[in-house]
């Protein structure tokens, strides 16, 4: 190897047409001596939220410690076992039980408190009040470095009406991302949207813009295709072949869109929507895991929350032959065969997690892969679904935190452990600062590492 100090800009991005692409972390763009010495990639974090509960008896494993059995709905995380840190015991105490009079919300208040543990305020005005997340705790204080200091992304619509508990504001409902006690986060559920934030003119993010631009089918990447060719000249084969993977997998992401697109002019002529969303859970899924898995890899971004689905929601699973709703069947009054069609749903959930993760496995960071560097909470704001109970929540921590998180294991705390200490402990792990958040008593402690 060639000891050099020169080195490509840590921030180079290929320009043309109004686009602007930005490349992974290439070994290119570190020096030698640098990379040998000191070099480092950062801890990300990525938090994947389940609505309305989990079936915890075919979730949490009978044993603690390694070893454990994977019950029914983790066993699509199987190739994973080993990097998953699977947590029993916690509860949100204070964000997710009602207080005296709050005789409906626990959907609502699950999802408001679930990054925060703060007592959502019960309204349906547009009064409403909760807590900073953690996610954008994270955000001010690791994100001053990227485009973007947090995503927020979902797949369900903000615009469903009519599915919000009585006596709470939509907005409980549709993000768990809170900037301040005041502002939810809005989540953004359509690819194309996302795309064009992460490698389209920023400039131009008008309606009318990004019309002309899918009539005219240019893609983004045959804007820089020259610049791209001329800086792999320049690489070493490693690089050439990361480059190479990268423009791919944006390629393939751009393609799926468009045909998306092609899809919803086609069968709606009249309807103008240029930020199509597919009509399958499966496609819609993976699109959006691969566009995360394109931000981390390129570092636009190390904070990214993404709803499965929202709290209360109606969403249907007739791609696996379930015609019903999902939040009706978790209210199941032990009736077996609703039961089996909401385990066949989280099962279902497990498996796109399963898709996420072998991505991140497999898509090379520094001296491992981003999922070693990587911290992606996996669980939701209630565990029984029929019951609303918000103790006992499922977590899972999977990934390897940059050396400080062992997978393999089960642990189990004491009853009503905050789920807020898990969070600060979290923190702590992204180099963030923070005391105390809603009702946390301290950190988890070594057991984690």
């Amino acid at each position: 190897m060639v000891i050099t100090k020169k080195a490509l800009h840590r921030r180079t991005v290929l320009r043309g047409l109004g686009t602007t692409l930005a490349l992974p972390l290439l070994d290119a763009m570190v020096p030698a001596l640098a990379r040998a010495q000191t070099a480092k990639p950062p801890t990300r974090l990525s938090i994947v939220y389940v609505p309305n509960g989990i079936m915890m008896d075919q979730w949490t494993p009978d044993t603690e410690g390694a070893g454990f059995k994977l019950k029914p709905i983790m066993e699509p995380l199987a190739a994973f076992q080993d990097r998953m840190l699977v947590i029993s015991g916690l509860s949100h105490n204070h964000g997710g039980r009602a207080l005296q009079g709050e005789n409906t919300g626990d959907h609502a208040r699950a999802g408001a408190s679930y990054l925060s543990g703060v007592h959502p305020k019960k309204t349906e005005g547009a009064d409403t009040q909760a807590g900073v997340s953690m996610d954008q705790i994270a955000a001010r204080q690791i994100g001053n470095e990227n485009q973007f200091a947090s995503l927020e992304l979902g797949i369900d619509s903000p615009e469903l009406l009519g599915q919000c508990e009585a006596g709470y504001s939509c907005a409980y409902m549709n993000s768990i991302c809170w900037r301040t006690a005041t502002t939810p986060m809005p989540m953004e559920n359509r690819p194309r949207v996302v795309f064009e934030r992460l490698f389209g003119d920023s400039e131009s993010t008008e309606t009318a813009v990004r019309l002309r631009r899918i009539q005219q089918d240019r893609s983004i990447l045959d804007a820089v295709t020259k610049k791209a060719n001329a800086l792999k000249g320049e690489l070493g084969a490693t690089d050439q072949l990361k480059v190479t993977e990268y423009l791919d997998a944006v390629r393939d992401v751009e393609r799926r869109i468009q045909l998306v697109e092609a899809q919803v002019d086609r069968k709606v002529p009249k309807l103008v929507r240029p930020a199509g969303v597919p009509e399958t859970f499966t496609e819609h899924a993976r699109m959006m895991f691969d566009l995360q898995v394109l931000a981390y890899q390129t570092d636009l971004t190390r904070v990214i929350t993404f709803m499965v689905g929202r709290e209360f929601g109606g969403r249907t699973y007739q791609e696996i032959g379930i015609p019903e709703g999902y939040h009706a069947l978790t209210h199941h009054q032990y009736n077996a065969e609703k039961i089996a069609k909401v385990i066949q749903i989280q099962i279902y959930h497990a498996k796109h997690l399963a898709y996420y993760l072998e991505k991140l496995r497999s898509t090379p960071d520094g001296d491992g892969s981003l999922l070693d560097h990587m911290m992606v909470l996996y669980g939701g704001g209630l565990s029984d679904g029929n019951s609303h109970l918000h103790d006992n929540l499922p977590a899972m921590l999977i990934g390897g935190a940059s050396g400080q998180l062992k997978g393999g294991r089960h642990i189990r705390y004491t009853k009503e452990t905050p789920m807020t200490n898990l969070m600060l402990t979290m923190l702590g792990m992204l180099g963030v600062k923070q005391e105390s958040l809603g009702d946390s008593t301290g950190r988890l402690g070594l057991s984690l590492a």
